[in-house]
């Protein structure tokens, strides 16, 4: 019976798939769990506070966790939105189907060239960040000689390294199949969740002090910044942290009633990852040996960590850190592969042909996988040394996802004004998620707090950007870069447009496209 009622579920859902323009190839495998999953290890709360951690303490002290309800507020008025989207447009490679879909083919492509190059970068950011677990549990994982930090030289080569070994682990295992990805994903969230929660629970039965010490507002007011500068800055953490909760809505087309499905779990991705953040951060704070002997602000919660554990305990919690890795790698390349197929599976992109293609048997797109994960390296090799390394992919990736956001929430507040977004709510089936009369001021907030996020995430600070002084140039990271990668998509686009046209020209001399 469960046999019977789960094929036609299916079917409806591939019904629903060709009612919207494509013919479903790809093999529908996940459930609710899975579509989590994907969401909450491209959060990964264990991965990235573990890392930026000190990096928030650093500029604004115990204050800076309130950086983190003001982010996680922001996110989620964004994640709302796209739960909407979500559930009107349950598609492969979500954010440029649903900014195609209400901006038009010029915005939707920008918006999937953007996310799609800022998934590389972060899959080689995420990668890179096994540097910081691995060299801690056995010294022979640091293969290049020398001081195993992330921000010596020899720590940037030797991640490059364990990076490049895991960027091919992962290609493999999304060639494999869309099955054994979410088998090993839905397994390392698991392990992830339970360390989230070990993590909480022992630092706050060490704790020393009370949840009052985020009131300790030292830092800031004295910073070189000023205050609100240094709470701006410390803010980056939060928002280097609380993003890819869209890929639940990536994995549609491999989603059991996705309508359904996906709003929630994206929803709940972001939620959790945000209460689950927020209490670790508090929990560190109150848990730590010292406030202000400089370690929080130079080695982070790594440092708390083994002053509550101990040796043996904090190196098991290593080993969790390094499966949350593992999967956060996992899961942005299968989101960024589902996005780069989407737009091949239109003709959008280079070797179209080739990328939009699906394994038979596997169901799975596999040279999107191939090209994401060989791009990460190359990323990866042409920085080998560079002990800015790990700042810099994250500030100038996250710059593009949030432009890539306001692709969509912009079109998206255009289409309320205009009386689109009605129309097609109207043709819906009923009981899909939705903001209601609420739609408007969420998309209004959406859209102002993606905006000065951008401002904020792109301001040329030396503190983020050249914190050694030595290359000033690397101040403008963000704004040059995220120049180049429009250049080169116009660019790309153009020359993708002159071929096209001379392959009609080929098909029918009588009537030349254009």
């Amino acid at each position: 019976m469960t046999s019977t009622l789960s094929t036609t579920a299916g079917r409806t859902d591939d019904a629903d798939l060709t009612a919207l323009g494509y013919q479903p190839t790809l093999h529908r495998k996940l459930g609710r769990y899975a579509s989590f999953a994907a969401g909450f290890s491209f959060v990964s709360i264990l991965t990235t506070i573990f890392q930026l951690f000190a990096f928030g303490y650093s500029f604004a002290g115990p204050a800076f966790f309130w950086t983190w309800p003001v982010v996680l507020v922001g996110q989620l008025l964004v994640a709302l939105n796209f739960a909407e989207l979500a559930a009107r447009y349950p598609l492969s490679g979500a954010v440029y189907q649903w900014s195609r879909r209400m901006g038009g083919e010029v915005v939707g492509w920008f918006a999937g060239w953007f996310m799609s190059i800022a998934q590389v970068i972060t899959a080689a950011a995420a990668a890179i960040a096994l540097q910081v677990v691995l060299p801690q549990l056995w010294d022979g994982f640091q293969v290049v000689g020398g001081d195993p930090s992330l921000a010596s030289p020899t720590g940037a080569a030797n991640a490059v390294i364990l990076g490049a070994i895991l960027l091919v682990i992962t290609t493999v295992i999304n060639c494999l199949g869309v099955k054994l990805m979410s088998h090993v994903n839905s397994i390392g969230v698991t392990c992830e969740i339970v360390g989230v929660a070990a993590v909480i629970l022992a630092l706050f039965s060490a704790a020393q002090r009370g949840p009052e010490v985020v009131a300790d507002v030292s830092v800031v007011t004295t910073s070189d910044l000023g205050a609100v500068g240094a709470f701006l800055v410390s803010g980056l953490m939060a928002a280097y942290v609380m993003v890819g909760f869209n890929s639940a809505g990536e994995l549609s087309e491999e989603t059991k009633n996705p309508r359904k499905t996906a709003p929630r779990t994206i929803l709940s991705a972001l939620i959790i990852s945000g209460i689950g953040g927020g209490l670790m951060i508090i929990a560190a704070l109150m848990a730590a040996p010292s406030l202000d002997d400089g370690r929080l602000a130079t080695e982070g919660l790594p440092y708390v960590l083994t002053a509550v554990l101990g040796t043996f305990w904090g190196k098991v919690l290593l080993v969790d850190v390094a499966i949350a890795i593992f999967v956060c790698t996992l899961a942005i390349q299968t989101a960024g592969s589902r996005l780069v197929f989407s737009m091949a599976r239109d003709g959008k992109l280079p070797a179209s042909a080739r990328l939009a293609k699906v394994h038979p048997k596997r169901g799975t797109p596999m040279w999107p996988s191939i090209a994401i994960g060989a791009l990460a390296v190359g990323i990866l090799a042409i920085n080998i040394g560079n002990s800015a390394l790990f700042t810099t992919l994250c500030s100038v990736c996250i710059v593009m996802v949030y432009l890539a956001y306001l692709m969509v929430t912009v079109p998206q507040l255009l289409s309320r004004f205009r009386g689109d977004w009605d129309r097609v709510g109207q043709t819906m089936p009923a009981g899909l998620f939705s903001l209601g009369r609420w739609g408007l001021p969420v998309n209004i907030l959406a859209v102002l707090y993606g905006a000065l996020m951008v401002i904020n995430l792109s301001w040329p600070r030396p503190e983020v950007y050249d914190p050694s002084g030595e290359h000033g140039i690397l101040l403008f990271s963000a704004p040059i870069m995220v120049g180049a990668v429009l250049l080169l998509g116009i660019w790309v686009r153009r020359n993708l447009r002159v071929r096209q046209n001379k392959a009609a020209e080929v098909l029918d001399p009588a009537n030349p496209a254009g």
